[in-house]
């Protein structure tokens, strides 16, 4: 069955169509059956609509706002104004569109009715849903579709989906209706051809094309089936056809009965009939709000005549728009507008509107909140499961590139290589040799230390635009994303220590016994644990690689130098010796030379050397 859509006065609907027979014939078996022997992910996500009848409705959200006024914090600690009393309404069912010069405020607006707000953002006014005030809970009522698309790039469509529905959605969720949700969410979106596509990322490899990724973004946001969607500029970087399919799979979510409200720039003709609002946005204000028919009418009415060829939608945000050179007569036309319209018949209905809301929210507030029963409060998934789907997340990560960890490896070994035969045969128990042990341990620690620490520092740069989208969503803390993250790099922690050291080691000649070698390796597995954990605090406080660098290069020859190995401890100034207590190097150093020198009584004699 298919939809046609179909314009009524200022809203499009969707006629159903039924397929003919043949139509009939073709569709079971390839859209019905899934069969696929090759596919080991068949098995997991099955068409199981008809088991398991269909999905819980959503409740439908009515989303109303009154005075609203935002403030942003400047460097300087002044306030500026981005948003200034502006009032409007969203019902179930309806398409709202945010429009407006750049600069107007349709992000700031958007983000403050979804509760998303920047931190150091002052949003004065009333704002609430079904008749409650904002609060946290809107993470889990509504989605927020942002502007620009951040995924793990090394991930499959299907991979994705399925990893955030153990995040997002309600932890009570049975494991056969998330994977149902999948499912559908695949097939509704057209993404089940590209399931098994990667988003991005790896050279040679076949990707998601820009409106793929659109409506996998698209897709992520209804996991949880809310009643209630922000869009912020769906079709940026879409070519026509792509916006215009984004375009009707938001017109079809309302035609569900969700409220959809999506910032939108100078869309076509063909764009703005799906929505059923407008609301015209200008240094902050509101220039007009209701359909396009009306504000063709009220801007008639000011003496600006669309011309009959012309975008009403490019005339709007032309009028709107400051021109360079002429900005305080632009300023005065805008306010112009923006006052005719407060006083408007249009405003006053809007007001009634928004007014009736506000007292009924008084009036039924209270036994609302009584009516709510228990399932409907959202329990996150537990502790331990974001950790380990988290984990999972990055195994694939490492696991889809094996090339940069064999690589690494690769290298380890060359090095060691390299410094093992420079110490081969010059471990021995005398006065020339005591030099060459302790060289031969500084390689080991320094090559764990300082590789390590500087390889991690771009790691949390990359990743914060999208590690801080996911922390406002709620979707997992700060420490379960680190641990995550560090767990899923442990192998190659281990690995790659261990390799180094038994390389060194071993040509070296350092002490043959097997607890000191066992134990050297262990030591030389903190040593990269920490180094890695003290690139990751400078990577994390800094957030840029340049100025990390900046600030670690002091601190690691503040390590080297209190390692014991350049100078007497004991000698330093007491202003500066406190900084050896800090230097991992210091207790590797020491602990590596108790093992190697434990047991030895004598030492041969210095036997000059003249070369």
């Amino acid at each position: 069955m298919s939809a046609s859509p179909t314009k009524d006065g200022d809203r499009l609907q969707f006629t159903a169509e039924l397929p003919t027979g043949e139509d009939l014939y073709e569709l079971l078996p390839q859209d019905l059956r899934y069969k696929d022997p090759k596919s080991k992910y068949d098995a997991l996500y099955p068409e199981i609509e008809e088991v398991l009848g269909p999905t819980q409705n959503f409740e439908p959200c009515t989303l109303v706002w009154r005075d609203l006024t935002v403030h942003v914090k400047l460097k300087d600690g002044k306030q500026k104004r981005l948003v200034n009393n502006v009032s409007g309404i969203a019902k179930p069912g309806t398409m709202t569109a945010l429009m407006g010069p750049s600069g107007a405020g349709k992000t700031t607006l958007m983000t403050a009715l979804a509760h998303r707000s920047p931190v150091g953002t002052i949003v004065d006014g009333d704002i609430a849903m079904n008749g409650t005030p904002l609060g946290d809970f809107m993470h889990q009522e509504s989605g927020y579709m942002h502007q620009d698309d951040l995924f793990v790039d090394n991930l499959t469509v299907i991979e994705h989906l399925t990893i955030m529905a153990r995040l997002r959605m309600d932890g009570r969720t049975s494991s056969l209706a998330r994977k149902r949700r999948v499912n559908q969410l695949l097939r509704q979106l057209s993404l089940y051809g590209s399931r098994f596509t990667l988003i991005g990322g790896l050279d040679g490899r076949k990707t998601l094309s820009g409106g793929e990724r659109k409506r996998l973004a698209f897709a992520t946001e209804l996991l949880t089936d809310p009643g209630l969607l922000f869009c912020d500029e769906p079709t940026t970087g879409l070519d026509s056809s792509s916006a215009h399919q984004m375009m009707s799979l938001l017109r079809a979510s309302a035609a569900q009965g969700k409220t959809v409200i999506c910032t939108i720039h100078q869309p076509n003709t063909e764009l703005m009939a799906q929505f059923d609002k407008l609301v015209l946005l200008a240094e902050g204000r509101v220039a007009f709000a209701g359909t396009s028919t009306q504000a063709l009418e009220f801007f008639k009415s000011l003496g600006y005549h669309c011309p009959l060829m012309y975008n009403p939608t490019d005339y709007f945000i032309k009028v709107l728009s400051l021109t360079p050179g002429s900005e305080s007569a632009s300023r005065q036309a805008i306010k112009n507008v923006c006052d005719r319209f407060a006083v408007s018949d249009a405003a006053k209905e809007l007001d009634m509107e928004i007014h009736l809301e506000f007292h009924l929210m008084d009036n039924e507030g209270s036994i609302r909140a009584a009516q709510r029963e228990p399932h409907d409060t959202f329990q996150p998934p537990f502790f331990l499961t974001k950790l380990w789907w988290l984990i999972y997340r990055y195994l694939l990560i490492v696991i889809r590139d094996p090339r940069v960890q064999f690589v690494r490896i690769i290298q380890k070994l060359a090095i060691a290589l390299t410094a093992g035969l420079c110490f081969m045969g010059t471990a021995r128990l005398t006065q020339s040799g005591i030099q060459d042990v302790q060289g031969a341990l500084f390689i080991i620690i320094a090559e764990n230390t300082f590789s390590p620490m500087y390889s991690v520092l771009h790691m949390f740069p990359e990743e914060f635009p999208l590690l801080n989208r996911e922390l406002k969503a709620g979707l997992y803390s700060a420490p379960i994303y680190y641990t995550a993250k560090m767990v899923a790099l442990l192998p190659g922690l281990v690995v790659e220590p261990t390799l180094f050291t038994l390389v060194v080691y071993w040509i070296a000649g350092l002490r043959g016994s097997l607890y000191a070698f066992g134990f050297t390796v262990f030591l030389a597995i903190l040593v990269l644990n920490v180094a890695i954990a003290c690139g990751s605090f400078f990577s994390c406080v800094f957030g840029s690689m340049p100025v990390a660098i900046a600030y670690l290069v002091p601190f690691d020859y503040a390590l080297m130098m209190t390692s014991g190995l350049f100078i007497k401890l004991s000698s330093m100034p007491k202003y500066v010796s406190w900084i050896r207590y800090l230097s991992w190097l210091m207790y590797s150093n020491e602990a590596m030379s108790i093992v190697q020198w434990d047991g030895v009584q004598n030492i041969s004699k210095f036997q000059p050397y003249l070369p």
